[in-house]
């Protein structure tokens, strides 16, 4: 009977094994998961900026940023939407403005207590609350017309520590409508962003 015991436990210990190794998870959760203030560097034709996430208030929104970070998905995007005074809206679109594929849309964390103040990063979304996916903005001035009030307001992960000037010139720079996005507010000079990095913890 200990016989046949043994290889019969041997293999369930193995299946349970594997079974972990094929449940790793791969939603931007497993990206330094024991750091609640991630910080990464986005690298732009106009220069570096390095914005450091709140984990902590924001989990679902910072998982979510990190797992496009993680598939290199925001390479060779563009800011495709400046508003002087307002909003750096990106990572949606190729510089040929063909749209980028996403995952699954994701909860609002509006809420959390972060409101979008000057030199902070939020997600954009479509008009009905819980349709962000991978766009996001920094904004450049005090948007206090953003937060939740009555309504949902936009949800702010993380702040700008290093490239804040970076951000305040690339607000500035001209802008056209654009047919191609039917849209206003898109820069002339396409703003690539090259290369996203999550950088060593602290």
């Amino acid at each position: 009977m200990k016989k046949i015991l043994l290889p019969l436990l041997t293999a369930i210990a193995l299946l349970g094994s594997s079974s972990a190794v094929l449940a790793k998870k791969d939603d931007g959760s497993q990206v330094q998961p024991d750091n609640y203030y991630p910080r990464v560097k986005i690298e732009t034709t106009m220069g570096d900026i390095v914005v450091e996430l709140d984990r902590r208030r924001a989990p679902i929104t910072v998982n979510n940023f990190l797992r496009y970070v993680d598939k290199r998905a925001y390479e060779d995007t563009i800011f495709h939407r400046i508003v002087p005074g307002f909003v750096v809206q990106g990572g949606g679109y190729t510089a040929d403005f063909d749209g980028k594929s996403n995952f699954p849309d994701i909860f609002n964390e509006s809420g959390n207590g972060l409101t979008n103040d000057l030199h902070t990063i939020a997600m954009a979304r479509q008009g009905d609350p819980h349709t962000a996916n991978r766009q996001f903005f920094f904004n450049v001035n005090d948007n206090s017309s953003l937060n939740p009030g009555r309504d949902w307001g936009y949800a702010v992960f993380g702040v700008i520590v290093e490239g804040e000037d970076i951000v305040d010139a690339m607000s500035e720079v001209e802008t056209e409508y654009s047919l191609r996005l039917n849209a206003n507010n898109v820069p002339i000079e396409p703003i690539v962003i090259k290369k996203m990095t999550v950088l060593p913890p602290l």
